[in-house]
């Protein structure tokens, strides 16, 4: 879809749609200004009632002429809409024209005031949500739907004096959506596809599309690092794990980077201690971290903004078999702590700690991993706030700042030392799990041995990565909270 701006008129402004928002019962100055041009059309249907108040209504009228049909929007019966509101009324809108056969639509929607947030956003809004209404997943299927999805261009009305903002914000939506869609991808991939491998290789072609470094560290040289925590979870399948790092330099060489550390389980059996089978198929989603990493690196490259980003991505499969770790076994990790493998299960935390390891290398300005590392999570949370963990109050608040910009919320969970206790072994330096309890807390502790060296933070995505039921399918969080982070170090 193409975005663009649109200064006419709207009574003069030729279209298949015209999206008009009615708030409180009362036209917008567009829809007013339409309404006198069609002679009273939009006046007689919200005198019949035909629009109910309630945001996210939408009613469609044919009139004919170069505005072939109009459609109302109702944005509530506030004096003006929320956040929440606006951006209902928009999807709503936006999927209600779909419906029709529009080539292409004009939206006025960003006329009316929302909470103090300018244009710019309120068409950035209606952008992402275009996108995402408009994106499927059908390439594994062996007939594709090729209807469209949507008109293919959208503009917005604004004034001449809105047209450098919102062209800015568009820009923006267009390459986050192209980063969502591509971490939609790899999440909706079934794992027979999306292997390490298959990551590997989709780095490497980010690299050469965007002139990015890619470098791709193989089993020997894993070996040689002594990455044993991450070859432990490795060992069990045929696959060979990879260690992906994909550079950004959008600054100098002295600008400390940013570092993007994704999980990259690309199945996630349990191993030994192996999950139930029911909705098993859902792990393929464990390398949702991975994938928030390359859609958020694509983002960035876009929009090449001035920041260093590197981006890490530790990927294998956690299968059981012969070779496979066992409960009980002690491996060693990179950092040269020892780690007591109490639960196979608990195994992204063990393929992270050699990447945060690795992290130091690069002496970092800032880390933040990313992980569908816990159910705790998502029995803390549900699935509205991805799990933030960083004992920073600075990185929390710009992380935090970021996912309510973007509409990706994340929570800021406790990191006290006093939950280091529950992870003590009689064997080891360390258990990889701590008991039931603060399940999503103490995991976020074992990441913190292992981050000492640099201001971090931990995202536990296991609760917003994706949806299950009849929307199934990769949400593409956060990559959204990312590339908005992300954006705000380059100032």
């Amino acid at each position: 879809m193409q975005f663009s701006t649109k200064t006419s008129a709207p009574e003069k402004t030729k279209t298949g749609c015209a999206i008009l928002a009615v708030q409180g019962g009362k036209p917008s100055a567009a829809a007013r200004a339409v309404d006198a041009m069609s002679g009273g059309a939009i006046a007689a249907a919200l005198a019949r009632g035909d629009l109910p108040a309630k945001a996210g209504s939408t009613l469609l009228l044919g009139l004919g002429g170069p505005i072939e049909r109009v459609m109302l929007v109702s944005l509530g019966d506030e004096s003006a809409p929320s956040e929440k509101a606006f951006t209902e009324s928009a999807r709503a809108a936006l999927r209600t024209l779909a419906a029709t056969g529009a080539k292409d639509a004009v939206s006025w929607l960003g006329e009316v005031a929302v909470n103090g947030r300018d244009a710019g956003w309120r068409a950035r809004v209606q952008a992402l949500a275009a996108r995402e209404l408009g994106y499927r997943f059908d390439r594994m299927k062996s007939k594709r739907d090729t209807s469209p999805r949507g008109p293919g261009a959208l503009a917005f009305g604004c004034e001449r004096a809105q047209v450098a903002a919102i062209t800015a914000e568009l820009k923006t939506a267009t390459a986050l959506a192209d980063g969502m869609d591509l971490a939609r991808d790899l999440g909706n991939l079934p794992g027979n596809v999306c292997t390490p491998a298959y990551l590997a290789d989709t780095a490497k072609k980010l690299g050469r599309e965007f002139g990015m470094k890619v470098e791709v560290l193989e089993r020997k040289q894993m070996e040689a690092l002594k990455m044993g925590a991450l070859l432990a979870v490795a060992q069990g399948s045929a696959l060979p794990p990879k260690f992906i790092v994909v550079r950004y330099e959008g600054a100098g060489p002295k600008q400390a980077p940013v570092v993007l550390v994704g999980k990259g389980i690309t199945f996630d059996t349990g191993g030994i201690s192996i999950k139930p089978a029911g909705e098993m198929d859902e792990m393929k989603f464990d390398m949702c971290g991975a994938a928030s990493v390359l859609g958020t690196l694509r983002a960035v490259a876009a929009l090449a903004p001035k920041v260093n980003l590197i981006g890490l991505i530790p990927t294998c499969e956690n299968m059981p078999s012969g070779t496979a770790t066992r409960p009980g076994d002690v491996v060693t990790s990179m950092s040269g702590q020892t780690i007591e493998v109490l639960n196979t299960d608990a195994e992204g935390r063990l393929i992270l700690c050699d990447a945060l390891t690795y992290a130091e290398r690069f002496k970092p300005a800032a880390v933040v991993d990313i992980a569908t590392l816990t159910g705790a999570c998502v029995v803390a949370l549900g699935h509205h706030h991805s799990g933030l963990f960083t004992k920073s109050d600075a990185l929390a608040a710009e992380l935090t700042g970021a996912g309510r910009d973007m509409a990706d919320p994340c929570w800021r969970m406790p990191l006290d030392d006093e939950y280091q206790d529950s992870l003590k072994s009689n064997f080891a330096d360390m258990g990889n799990v701590g008991g039931r309890a603060g399940g999503a807390i103490t995991a976020a502790c074992f990441l913190a041995r292992y981050t000492k060296a640099y201001e971090w933070a931990h995202l536990d995505i296991a609760g917003t990565a994706w949806k299950s039921g009849a929307a199934k399918g990769s949400s593409a969080r956060p990559v959204p909270l990312l590339t908005r982070f992300v954006l705000g170090r380059a100032g």
